[in-house]
């Protein structure tokens, strides 16, 4: 008699790149990013999370330690992928981050050019996804670049000029420039400002199969509402409807 097949266990992120297995979570994917307190990544577990998120930067209110981080990632389920979120991080920071927090995935939030995004996915073995920020059509171009180079691609609102944060400042962009796109050939998240009033509305317009929030289902700067959190998904499944 033949040796039992094993159920297959499904990547948490697909790699089209490197990995041919399909994504097996139909619809549309949440990640909950900036998350810094146990209760925040329960929250998110229960919220039926896609994907975690933990900021490694100094100006952020979510940024977290390296020993923070690999307690929370440690809670993590299985099933759901952690993400590192770094802003023009060194070989050094990126190397002392990996190798002392459980990984799944690394996010390039910062002006790294695509030389770098390659540099860093040949150099770390990880998934990189890399944020774009977007405020009108000209844009786009750059998601095309970074598309040829990245695992995966965020876009997000463009950060107001001097602001200290790449990211999470509450801030959407015109969803308009999305709309009836031909998209590209890696997987993309969609982010910037949305909030559990607005995010059903932003995976109709743009025909996101992923979504990233941060700030929006917060109670104060870095701290996530249970509430809120389950709020945003029970939207996003309305949106899936």
């Amino acid at each position: 008699m033949s040796d039992p097949v094993p159920d297959p266990v499904p990547d948490p992120v697909r790699d089209p790149a490197r990995d041919s297995i399909p994504d097996p979570v139909p619809g549309v994917s949440i990640k909950f990013c900036g998350l810094s307190r146990p209760e925040d990544v329960t929250a998110a577990a229960n919220a039926g999370a896609r994907y975690v998120g933990f900021v490694f930067f100094a100006k952020s209110p979510r940024n977290v330690s390296i020993d923070q981080a690999r307690a929370l990632a440690l809670e993590v389920p299985s099933g759901i992928a952690k993400v590192a979120l770094v802003v023009n991080a060194d070989n050094a920071t990126l190397d002392n981050i990996v190798a002392q927090v459980p990984l799944d995935m690394l996010q390039l939030h910062g002006a790294e050019p695509p030389e770098r995004v390659a540099e860093i996915r040949a150099r770390f073995g990880l998934p990189v996804m890399k944020a774009v920020g977007v405020s009108d059509a000209a844009d786009l171009a750059a998601i095309d670049r970074y598309a040829q180079v990245a695992d995966q691609l965020l876009i997000d609102a463009k950060p107001p000029e001097g602001a200290d944060l790449p990211g999470g400042n509450g801030l959407a962009f015109d969803w308009q420039l999305l709309a009836g796109r031909k998209y590209w050939s890696v997987p993309w998240m969609l982010a910037g400002g949305l909030t559990p009033d607005n995010v059903a509305e932003a995976v109709c317009l743009t025909g996101a199969k992923q979504v990233d929030v941060s700030s929006g289902v917060e109670s104060a700067p870095g701290v996530k509402d249970v509430a809120k959190v389950q709020a945003f998904a029970t939207a996003v499944l309305a949106a899936k409807r």
